[in-house]
């Protein structure tokens, strides 16, 4: 049996033992979800992944899949934390090989709290380093799931003065007429964190497409600016 799976265990075991039925119905709520939770917050969380690290090594690419796809599989939504702390953690293992692992989960996220963090932090990293990927982010942004529509976006949030800007605005235009407030959102945030590397741009790309983005995307997406459209 692969050592991944009593580390597994062993996270799902403490998970259950630190939960609190009060703020597990509190995090449903809040995420608007019928996905149960264990009621155990980001630090308790965090310690309980420590933990698991000390009695397991993580020493090759496969048992890394399997970590992060097993504890992604998980029934409660802290499992789903627990396999992008793991996956990020991991950084000898975020290759180009553990991109269709993160697509896998992509396609499987149901909300922005799993989204947003696959997207920027994972996604976003190796798109930054292989270029090639940029098709996927170009055909994630006409996918029927509106999540993947989303990550099409946020992979670009965190690549400042390495942003591939045609691609970026080409993605902005090409979503600008959606309805969708968690679309609208992200035009307006990735363009609001590329406005401090460049503010020019962004303040005349919203000038230029005024009646084209949305009021929510340009406010947004001017925050970061010393004016307001």
């Amino acid at each position: 049996m692969s050592l991944v799976i009593p580390m597994v265990i062993f996270m799902q075991q403490r998970m259950a033992e630190a939960g609190n039925k009060v703020d597990a119905k509190a995090m449903q709520d809040y995420m608007k979800t019928e996905q149960p939770f264990y009621g155990v917050k980001q630090p308790a969380r965090k310690a309980i992944f420590k933990q698991a690290r000390e009695h397991t090594k993580i020493d090759n690419f496969e048992n890394y899949r399997r970590l992060v796809l097993w504890l992604w599989s998980g029934e409660n939504r802290e499992e789903q934390y627990l396999a992008m702390d793991a996956a990020e953690y991991y950084k000898a293992f975020r290759t180009l090989d553990a991109f269709p692992i993160y697509e896998e989960m992509l396609n499987e996220a149901t909300h922005w709290d799993t989204v947003d963090k696959i997207a920027s932090n994972l996604v976003g990293p190796l798109v930054n380093e292989h270029r090639e990927l940029e098709a996927k982010l170009i055909e994630w942004r006409t996918s029927e799931n509106m999540w993947l529509r989303r990550a099409s976006l946020l992979a670009h949030l965190k690549h400042k003065e390495d942003t591939n800007v045609q691609l970026l605005e080409d993605t902005v235009l090409v979503l600008a007429h959606e309805q969708e407030f968690f679309i609208r959102k992200a035009i307006g945030w990735v363009l609001r964190e590329y406005a401090k590397t460049n503010p020019d741009y962004v303040r005349n790309l919203v000038v230029q497409h005024d009646d084209r983005l949305s009021a929510l995307s340009k406010k947004e997406a001017l925050k970061a600016l010393s004016f307001t459209s």
